[in-house]
Order: structure tokens, then sequence, then C-alpha cells
């Protein structure tokens, strides 16, 4: 039991001193920037029209001295802007910038992902269709053949910018491997 506690201790201080934002993996660079549940909450909730310190807070039932950690990462990440709205005393509101409302099909996945797979009750939210009020149900397809994107032909493949690691996991897609020849 005393290993194990201590393996754990060791196994999040690693993952603490790790910089997922500079590996050459976008699914890495991602997760530095919203790969912590707060910070994904606080998009929810802003991508919902939230954009006040108080507002968050109310919402998530979060400490003060957390949200204003992950508030202040999500503007460093480049996912919300900070703008003063009222200068005595100064307040501040949190708005999405375009990388912050271009996250809004990922959650929009996670949210269907997360009601086809953990909710042995039903669904308690569910995306509809503003004007209708119909029940959507997102899926992903590749924009240049409309294919859904779980389809057994889909793979990853290594892109020009990657690094050999890269290349030795995912291997050069055809395309790459006739241009090097």
């Amino acid at each position: 039991m005393h290993y194990a506690s201590n393996w754990l201790r060791e196994e999040r201080s690693d993952m603490k001193k790790k910089n997922l934002g500079q590996m050459g993996c976008p699914i890495a660079r991602s997760l530095e920037r919203v790969g912590e549940w707060w910070s994904i909450l606080i998009l929810r909730d802003a991508l919902q029209g939230l954009t006040r310190f108080g507002q968050f807070q109310e919402s998530l039932g979060i400490a003060p001295n957390m949200l204003t950690r992950r508030l202040n990462r999500l503007v460093e990440a480049g996912l919300l802007e900070r703008r003063l709205y009222n200068e005595r005393p100064p307040c501040y509101e949190y708005v999405l910038t375009a990388c912050g409302r271009d996250f809004r099909p990922v959650l929009l996945s996670l949210l269907a992902w997360g009601n086809r797979n953990f909710a042995p009750e039903g669904l308690s939210v569910m995306i509809v269709d503003r004007q209708t009020g119909a029940l959507a149900d997102p899926v992903l397809t590749d924009r240049i053949s409309g294919r859904l994107l779980d389809d057994s032909k889909f793979r990853t493949a290594a892109g020009p910018a990657a690094d050999a690691r890269l290349r030795q996991r995912h291997g050069l897609p055809h395309d790459f491997k006739a241009q090097a020849s």
C-alpha cells in the first residue's frame, strides 16, 4: 500500500513537470491548453454565454483561487480574452476568442459521446436544433469525402512537420512517401 501511494505521488509529480505544449502531437498540444476538467467546464459555460468571474464560480462551485488560475491559463492559451468592463473597482469579463469558439464542436462531440456511453439514466443534456427543437446527433465526418471518421478506412499519419518519433509512431501517408522518393 505504501509503495502504491509513493508511486502515485511520483507519477503526479512527473506529470506536472511535462510540458505537453512542446510535443509534436496535436492531441498533446491541445491537452496542454484544455486537458484539465475545470478548463473544459469553463469553456462549456463560456460557450453558453457566461463571461464574468462570479457567473463561472456560481455555475461550477469552484474555489476562487482555482478559478483564477484556470481563467488565467485559458487566457494565456488564447482561448479566452480578458476585458475590463468596470474601472472602479476593476472588473473583468472573459470572452471567447476565435480559438475558444472553435472548441464548440469538440464539446458537442464530447457531450454526445458521454450521452451514448455514460448516461444509463437517460439524457440529461441534449443537442437540439435552435429553430425546430429537433434532437441532433453530431458525428465527425471528413470534409473532403463526406464519410464518417469512425470508418475503418481512416487512420492517423505523420504530417510534413512530424519529427522522427511521430513518423515512427504514425508512418508517412502514401502521398508523402511518393514525394520523398
